[in-house]
């Protein structure tokens, strides 16, 4: 059995309950009413709040659906995302949770743990699924694995079947929990409250009616499938709001008012001997593995989890912000799982209540109306939730990868003459999800009284047989479409025969010796035991399954060399770094005009989509498309691309290839025609990127929504980003902000930087520079728009013709500044020039006024002194003669007045006894000879004095005067003169 049966451990609906007598083992405060004053809950009411709350789904998706058409979204959006994926939360984690951990303890953890290691650790990884699947156009689980095999349609048909196998018993699970619920609650009320009971069949019926009438309005409204169905994830995401409320609030009512908080409750646990056991029994080692890997794949694998986590994605911001909500929602939605699984087994007796019950039966008991109503809405919430979602991904599948290739195979009989195929296609879909709703259905009345995490496990068994070829075809280039089909049949077979045949002899369908001695008695061959091998029935059977699943994909795939559109198709899942080899093709004419290409194509999207494409198209590539001219093969790969939204990838390809047959010879070789032309389109890109990394330039592409899109090697290098940076998706801003934050520490200074460039990066037709003085680095960015909003940017690094330019620059001011520090300097040297100048003629000024008054001085004194001498020297006026010798003394006194005339003075002449009272009365006898002698010495003394020149007193001679001088102005220069022209 697997992990969640317990014989004995399910009733039937008329023992659920005898809860009053159940009352006596509960604690003192729970055991009284709590609302004993409050009206008893009524069956119609239970019925009238389960659709009233599926009515609120209705008005909430109305509501979303309005306001992403008039574009009035809030700031809640940013949290629809991380909320929608926890759809992954369904009436197995609301009720199985606590049945599993009443019986298992703590193991229920690992079916959360897995998720939390994926989306929590693993973004990256679920970042490049999701671009991968934005490129092709990818609508579900079965078209992207047959993408990446060359979009095989049997690969998808098959991924389709696997997919609709496994999740079948899951939507019973729902179906089950919804109808068990309320069946606890109508029984619990009784008979003698008056409550109606259903008239016409089974309530889990009209549950499963009332969800599929729900997925049909709000899921099947567009034919584009990837087209985002923003209502629908809008009531996802207050289910989940709704749900984990409910829990948490039962859980904190049973915790802390009826048993007065978690330690007086694992106290008592503790003390009785069958909950002690519970919590302290000794995990299986295999079970919790397999447990663990089967919930780490399912989070992607699902067919619903894919199609929230990528279909539905709308940028990589959501995945980074998913990455740690929806962790943390895990953790909130568990905290009460065990108090709540303790609280049941200490108030009931075992068989009296279904342990997957307790949220419910534990409020009912306590006479609790209001967290009664919560427990059961909380419920059918996260029931709700999986249906829909779970029921439009199957529908999808179903009729892109099912039903339309037999329609196209079967075109003349089915859609001949019909224009619009894609109203088929949602008649189909909408079909689809009442089959798939009624196969559920059938399958809950026929497991019986199977547990919720029983049939939760057998699921996700069943899912994980797509993990070898999904996982192997994100890593392995050389996985082929024949080793995933191979793989993935035997390990649905396996899954079946280990998993499910023992399940339908649980349920009683298949006998029991089936399972104790093996077909035909062979023990080897027994289900839960192949080959003797003894292993917990889940380990047992996931083992078996997926190993036999990955050897036959490896093998199968290493057996067969690939075909080139699944070596095409794989150069696009598992990129390479090596430089691209020209694939061996011979492109054809297709012969196929752009009439009749648009016309294909409408029939499946309708005239105003394709029309509105097809415009778009020429206006991004600034072309104008003539209808009656031939589609080139860029304009069938788009062709294809747009049907893949409608119809998926496998059929896409094979519609253009039935157009394409009827100008060429066969289907095969339409495929191939159409396959080269994705090649040769494939290597041209590879060829344009490779060019790229090899330019200088840092290059890179931003969407409308300023999201990189496309880059070089030398982008990143040159701006120095991590590698989360560089990847599909991150937006401009986080860019802008990685480089703010390194060069400023205040927060709102790098917002405002950020803002600041980003309008540059949006607004500016010019070429602008960008400095990193971190890393001295100066960038020319060019950022040129294109015509769907997005722009086109370059980044040059020229740091060096800066530096250059900035060399030059500080030598010119260095060179300007020393020519006017110069010139500075010789003004000033011109002025202390101009001042020294003024300063020596004041000098001379001063010098002259000095011997100016110095001789006026002296020939003052002079005068005072020889006034007694002058009139004994002018004798002759007045009759009396003078002696020769004082002429000659007077006459050399005129050459050195300063030297001679204090000893004339002094002396009174006393060789010629001149006295001051006048000449002695006797006459002078003196030869001719001493005359002419003496004459000969005073010439030849003054013309001495007058080559050594420079004494004060002799100016320049007057014309005329002998020996060419003068004497001065002083004292004696008028009786001087005299006596030198009596000499």
């Amino acid at each position: 059995m697997l992990p969640g049966h317990a014989e004995g451990s399910a009733t039937t609906p008329a023992a659920i309950f005898s809860l009053s007598h159940s009352c006596s083992r509960m604690h003192p405060r729970a055991s009284r009413p709590w609302d004993r004053g409050t009206i008893m809950l009524q069956g119609w009411i239970v019925i009238a709040f389960a659709l009233g709350y599926i009515g609120l789904l209705f008005v909430v998706a109305s509501y979303g659906d309005r306001t992403r058409r008039f574009g009035r979204e809030g700031g809640w959006r940013r949290f629809i995302y991380p909320l929608s994926l926890a759809i992954y939360c369904t009436s197995w984690t609301f009720f199985g949770s606590v049945g599993l951990a009443s019986r298992t303890g703590f193991d229920f953890l690992t079916i959360y743990i897995g998720p939390i290691l994926l989306v929590g650790l693993c973004s990256p990884l679920i970042m490049r699924i999701v671009r991968l699947a934005k490129a092709q156009n990818i609508t579900s689980i079965a078209d992207f694995i047959a993408a990446r095999y060359g979009k095989a349609q049997t690969v998808a048909a098959t991924v389709a079947l696997i997919a609709i196998i496994g999740t079948i018993p899951y939507i019973a699970l729902q179906l089950k929990a919804v109808s068990s619920s309320l069946t606890t609650i109508l029984v619990h009320i009784g008979p003698a409250s008056g409550a109606m009971q259903p008239v016409l069949g089974d309530i889990a019926l009209y549950v499963a009616l009332a969800m599929a009438i729900f997925t049909v309005l709000f899921g099947t409204r567009h034919i584009d499938a990837t087209e985002h169905q923003d209502g629908l994830m809008l009531a996802i995401a207050t289910e989940s709001i709704v749900k984990l409320v409910a829990f948490v609030g039962v859980g904190i009512f049973v915790t802390f008012w009826m048993f007065d908080g978690p330690r007086l409750l694992f106290a008592q646990a503790l003390e009785r001997p069958d909950t002690a056991a519970v919590l302290t029994r000794d995990p299986a080692p295999g079970t919790l593995l397999a447990m663990t890997l089967l919930s780490l794949f399912a989070i992607v694998l699902l067919p619903r989890q894919f199609h929230v986590t990528v279909v539905e994605n709308n940028s990589e911001d959501e995945i980074r912000r998913a990455s740690w909500l929806f962790p943390l929602y895990l953790v909130l939605i568990n905290l009460f799982v065990v108090p709540i699984a303790l609280a049941g087994l200490l108030t009931f007796t075992p068989g009296q209540v279904d342990s997957d019950m307790f949220v419910l039966a534990l409020p009912l008991a306590a006479h609790s109306n209001l967290f009664t109503i919560a427990a059961f809405v909380g419920g059918l919430s996260a029931a709700t939730a999986m249906v829909i979602v779970e029921s439009v991904a199957l529908a999808i599948m179903v009729s892109n990868d099912i039903v339309m290739p037999l329609v196209l195979q079967r075109r003349e009989a089915l859609i001949a003459g019909r224009d619009n195929i894609g109203g088929l296609l949602l008649t189909v879909r909408r079909m689809a999800i009442f089959v798939i709703l009624f196969l559920a259905y059938v399958y809950y009345r026929l497991a019986g009284d199977a547990q919720l995490a029983s049939i939760g496990l057998l699921s996700f068994a069943a899912v994980s047989q797509l993990a070898p070829a999904f996982f192997g075809g994100l890593i392995w280039r050389r996985g082929t479409a024949r080793g995933a089909l191979v793989g993935m049949t035997i390990g649905i077979l396996v899954w079946a025969y280990t998993l499910l045949l023992p399940s339908f002899a649980d349920a009683g369908i298949v006998g029991q010796s089936l399972l104790s001695q093996g077909p035909w008695g062979i023990a080897l061959l027994r289900p839960q035991a192949l080959i003797g091998l003894d292993l917990p029935p889940l380990a047992h059977g996931v083992i078996w399954s997926l190993s036999l699943n990955a050897l036959a994909y490896v093998v199968f795939s290493l057996g067969r060399a690939p075909a080139s559109i699944e070596r095409l198709q794989a150069d696009l899942f598992v990129p390479s770094d090596l430089t691209p080899i020209p694939p061996s093709f011979r492109l054809w004419r297709p012969s196929v005009t752009v009439e009749e290409l648009t016309t294909t194509v409408s029939r499946y999207l309708g005239d105003e989509r394709t029309r509105t494409s097809f415009d778009s198209y020429a206006l991004t590539r600034g072309i104008s498309i003539d209808p009656k001219a031939e589609a080139d093969f860029q304009l069938l790969r788009y062709a294809e691309h747009l049907l893949a939204s409608a119809i998926g990838a496998a059929s896409s390809r094979l519609v253009l290839s039935l157009l394409l047959r009827k100008r060429t010879v066969s289907t095969k070789a339409a495929l191939k025609l159409l396959d080269d032309a994705n090649a040769a389109i494939h290597y041209n890109r590879e060829i344009l990127q490779t060019a790229l990394d090899h330019v200088r330039q840092g290059i890179a592409v931003f969407d409308k929504e300023l999201h990189l899109v496309c880059w070089n090697r030398q982008f990143g290098e040159i701006l120095a980003l991590p590698p989360q940076l560089t990847r599909f998706g991150t937006g401009l801003d986080h860019i802008l902000r990685f480089h703010a934050e390194q060069s400023i520490s205040d927060k709102n200074a790098a917002d405002a930087l950020v803002r600041e460039r980003l309008a540059r990066y949006v607004a500016s037709s010019e070429p602008f520079l960008e400095r990193f003085d971190e890393r001295d680095l100066v960038m020319e960015v060019r950022a040129n728009p294109m015509p769907d909003g997005g722009i086109v940017t370059t980044f040059t690094d020229i740091t060096p013709s800066v530096k250059a330019a900035e060399e030059l620059e500080r030598a010119n001011e260095s060179l300007e500044r020393r020519v006017q520090e110069r010139t500075e300097e010789l003004t000033c040297l011109n002025t202390e020039l101009g001042r020294a100048k003024g300063e020596a003629e004041e000098a001379n000024v001063s010098k002259a006024r000095y011997w100016s008054n110095e001789a006026g001085d002296r020939r003052l004194s002079h005068r005072r002194a020889f006034a007694p001498a002058r009139g004994r020297i002018h004798a002759p006026r007045t009759g009396k003669g003078t002696d020769p010798q004082i002429r000659v003394l007077l006459a050399r006194c005129a050459i050195r007045p300063a030297l001679v005339a204090p000893v004339a003075t002094e002396s009174r002449l006393k060789r010629d006894q001149i006295h001051p009272q006048g000449p002695r009365a006797r006459g002078l006898s003196t030869s001719r000879r001493t005359i002419a002698h003496r004459r000969l010495r005073y010439r030849t003394w003054h013309s001495g004095f007058e080559k050594a020149g420079d004494f004060p007193g002799i100016l320049p001679a007057r014309s005329g005067c002998q020996g060419g001088t003068r004497l001065g102005a002083w004292p004696f220069d008028r009786g001087a003169h005299r006596t030198r022209a009596r000499l």
